[in-house]
């Protein structure tokens, strides 16, 4: 191991790009501390000290790495542009415009880009504006902080004008893009998908502060028994993770000229988990919708208030986690759909003289094509959901409540730090060095 890390800067190429990717992250981590200015910080302190997040703010704190409750220059993280991902995404299948750049390959996809920087830009402006008014208005809850025995009505922004109010919302969407573009950087000059390592780093960060909660609520008993779970749990990620079902596809000998081309087998690799992480990140972004709207209405909606706040921000109540399960399964189907057509494939496959074994091309090849991802998907999107409410049934069985979102977090930081890996392996490989996967 010490000799493949020592690999990995003795490449002159590889080794800047990650001194770039790991200066990115520093700077990204620093912004997650700065307050933004006119804020009562030292009220937010007191109250988030004697208060605990609540399952939602437990989410999208994980994805800020505590800038939420920092109330940080990157206050809102890297959540709307995940958020404007999925709905570029969802609207791919119903507007035919962007179903057409989808299939126009490189140059679809940058108009796509494009517009998902747009979304971004617009929702972190309506985001913020809400999050300005809720911290006038002493809505502490709407941010994770509430505490009981302390008053609700305490404003945040003392002496609040239009034109603090307009900077603050300024600096927040000005923070988006700048995370946003931070991401772009990583990917284009760094190492790993730039979003990805930004969460990661996200995710990564809380860890510590998540496991002494853990210790400091339950016993060490239960402090080591949690960590053998995430072990082991980190195992099972891997293990299914490297999972595939190879699909044998034969290509037939044609002959152009005088030469003779075809005639060799390859295999469509049909991962178990064809979706990742996205079904989870889908499921909670759909789950804390719901809870910022109540909480922003405040005692207009003191009814439905309560019962989002029984059922959905409490991460540990039986519908919760059943409806959480639910919307992961669904999504993984929703995103291997979207991710995989077996359509386009077989129509690619027939088009290069290619069948798959016992199969007929065409219509046939679709068919056993979506009935395969059909069935690998269910034992994929099962285990998605396990690893996600795993941590949550072993917490509520113990009423331990500081360790939101741990499924989430494991999975996040082992699929991401997985393909990290193997983009460092092909670069290792590629100049006869040994990888860490091979």
């Amino acid at each position: 191991m010490l000799s493949r890390l020592r690999n990995m800067f003795r490449v002159p190429d590889l080794r800047s790009k990650i001194l770039f990717t790991l200066l990115i992250v520093g700077v990204y981590r620093l912004g997650a501390h700065i307050p933004v200015p006119y804020v009562d910080f030292n009220a937010i302190k007191d109250l988030q000290d004697a208060s605990a997040n609540s399952g939602v703010v437990g989410f999208l704190d994980l994805f800020s790495g505590g800038a939420i409750t920092n109330v940080a220059v990157f206050f809102l993280g890297i959540m709307p542009y995940i958020t404007a991902s999925i709905i570029m995404q969802l609207l791919g299948v119903v507007i035919p415009k962007l179903e057409q750049w989808q299939q126009e390959g490189q140059t679809g996809q940058k108009k796509i880009t494009q517009w998902t920087r747009y979304l971004t830009v617009a929702l972190a402006l309506m985001q913020s504006t809400g999050f300005v008014f809720a911290l006038h208005e002493g809505k502490g809850g709407l941010i994770g902080l509430s505490a009981s025995g302390l008053p609700n009505d305490i404003d945040f922004i003392p002496d609040f004008n239009a034109g603090r109010a307009a900077l603050i919302v300024m600096t927040w969407t000005a923070g988006t893009a700048l995370v946003m573009w931070l991401g772009e950087l990583i990917t284009q000059r760094g190492v790993g998908n730039g979003m990805s390592i930004l969460i990661f780093a996200s995710v990564v960060s809380t860890l510590p502060a998540q496991g002494g909660a853990v210790y400091s609520e339950g016993s060490a008993l239960q402090f080591f028994v949690v960590l053998a779970i995430g072990i082991g749990m980190i195992v099972a990620i891997v293990f299914v993770e490297s999972g595939q079902r190879r699909i044998p596809v034969q290509f037939a000998k044609r002959v152009v000229g005088r030469r003779m081309y075809g005639g060799q087998s390859t295999y469509i690799p049909l991962k178990v988990n064809q979706s990742g992480v996205i079904p989870v990140i889908f499921a909670s972004s759909i789950l804390s919708f719901p809870a910022l709207i109540a909480s922003a209405l405040g005692n207009s909606a003191q009814g439905v208030q309560e019962w989002i706040n029984d059922n959905l921000v409490n991460n540990q109540g039986w519908f919760y986690i059943g409806f959480y399960t639910i919307l992961i399964i669904f999504f993984a189907y929703f995103y291997t759909a979207i991710a995989f057509n077996p359509m386009q494939q077989a129509d690619i496959i027939r088009k290069q003289g290619g069948f798959i074994p016992g199969i007929r091309p065409g219509p046939p090849t679709e068919k056993y094509l979506a009935k395969t991802l059909n069935r690998i998907t269910l034992p994929g999107s099962l285990f998605l959901a396990f690893i996600a409410i795993t941590p949550l049934l072993v917490f509520a069985l113990w009423d331990i409540e500081q360790f939101p979102f741990g499924g989430t977090a494991l999975l996040i930081t082992v699929g991401v730090a997985l393909e990290t890996m193997k983009q460092i392996d092909s670069q290792l490989m590629m100049r006869n060095y040994e990888g860490f996967l091979s």
